[in-house]
């Protein structure tokens, strides 16, 4: 199946416009209206164009079967052609490797595309809004946006996506299939990108940097979120309070944490429940001695990404400060000198108790004030079952009770 779009080429064809086509199965383009290459062969369900005879008879097995008999040794990705599998096969070897971020594409065209991600040449450019992409494929994509239009649907849970990239990596979710591993750690992936963007926890590869304070990023969108701590930008909006964040994910958090009492995680081990998935994934390796995040410079290793990041500020001095520009004061982490700045030198309390006219500073003090006003006990004693409201008070009596029942002064309670 074709589908078609109006794009402009600004190098090609200045304020002009032409017509591009792809396949719905593959997002390729296969026609521009300047291309100079005579593609003689067409297939007569779809119209797809092809230079030689041998790539139409490869092309007709999608229509006559659509069966995917080629398949990679390495990762078990499945194409219809022997064409197809040798050009994915470029993305193993490196042929097609990028110099700025290691990428390995599966032909040269496509490493030409992708290079422009970093010299930020973007010669196409939405009618409707103004934004331009570097490839006239991207910009089809985005035009959906636009009309709504999202053409691949999942037919199990009917769920539909803009891109069939998209819906092929979405039915990952239901095969549980993770086809791309990791090399260094034997982890695995069900997306390409995720295991590129994680190889750089290995080799601190840092390809993006800000061009206003030179701070590098190992993942594009992490760049893209850092500029608009220069612009002041911040387009996320929460619905109650009104509180606005410059990324999305920090609203979803901010609204899971803040305004609903809701948490659907639960631990397996003692049945303790979490708001976030994330937030289950930490206390699971309290059980399970997990330490994912290790030191380069010592031996010292840590169950949480940010708490390594701690560790490496403050004993290795490797990372960023954030200093109070009043007081000089220094901070691992800006959420801190925020805080800092509210409490100590502007006296700022924006966060309101619902049940009583007390003011805070920061979210998580008004939360554990909070606690005065309910009944709800999430600390248990595991020695004698008591149950607290906060944490410190649940450590200070389990030292107590310990002792007590004749334990050890080593054991203790995380």
């Amino acid at each position: 199946m074709m589908s078609s779009s109006t794009v402009c080429c600004a190098n090609c064809t200045g304020s002009t416009s032409f017509e591009v086509k792809f396949e719905a199965d593959t997002d390729d383009i296969t026609e521009h209206s300047h291309d100079d290459k005579p593609r003689p062969y067409v297939c007569t369900v779809c119209d797809k164009r092809f230079l030689q005879e041998a790539g139409l008879k490869a092309h007709r097995i999608v229509h006559s079967t659509g069966e995917k008999l080629y398949s990679c040794i390495q990762c078990g990705k499945r194409y219809s052609s022997p064409n197809e599998l040798c050009r994915h096969k470029n993305i193993h070897t490196g042929k097609y490797k990028c110099r700025e971020c290691g990428k390995c594409c599966r032909s040269g065209s496509n490493l030409e595309r992708h290079k422009q991600t970093h010299t930020g040449e973007k010669p196409f450019e939405c009618k409707v809004c103004g934004k331009r992409s570097g490839t006239a494929a991207d910009l089809m994509v985005h035009c959906r946006i636009h009309t709504g239009e999202k053409p691949y649907k999942c037919l199990v849970c009917d769920k539909a996506f803009n891109t069939s990239g998209q819906l092929g990596r979405h039915m990952r979710v239901h095969t549980g299939e993770k086809p791309f591993k990791c090399h260094k750690c034997d982890k695995v992936f069900a997306a390409s990108d995720t295991l590129n963007r994680h190889t750089r926890v290995h080799t601190g590869k840092k390809p993006y940097n800000c061009h206003m304070c030179g701070k590098a990023f190992s993942e594009r969108g992490a760049l893209f979120s850092h500029m608009r701590v220069h612009t002041g930008d911040k387009p996320y909006t929460c619905s109650v309070c009104n509180k606005e964040f410059r990324q999305k994910g920090s609203l979803d958090i901010h609204t899971r944490c803040v305004h609903s009492n809701t948490k659907p995680h639960l631990c397996p081990y003692c049945g303790k429940q979490f708001k976030l998935d994330m937030q289950l994934k930490w206390h699971v390796r309290i059980h399970t001695g997990a330490k994912p995040y290790s030191c380069t410079h010592c031996s010292a290793s840590f169950i949480r990404g940010d708490t390594l990041k701690r560790h490496l500020l403050w004993s290795h001095n490797e990372g960023t400060w954030f200093t109070c520009h009043i007081c000089q004061k220094k901070f691992g982490h800006s959420g801190h000198l925020k805080t800092h700045l509210l409490s100590v030198h502007k006296d700022v309390k924006l966060y309101v108790c619902s049940e009583c006219p007390k003011r805070f500073c920061t979210t998580a003090e008004l939360i554990q004030h909070q606690l005065m006003h309910t009944d709800f006990k999430q600390f248990c004693c595991g020695l004698c079952g008591k149950l607290f409201k906060r944490k410190a008070n649940v450590i200070s009596h389990f030292k107590k009770c310990s002792g007590n029942l004749g334990f050890s002064d080593s054991f203790s309670i995380h």
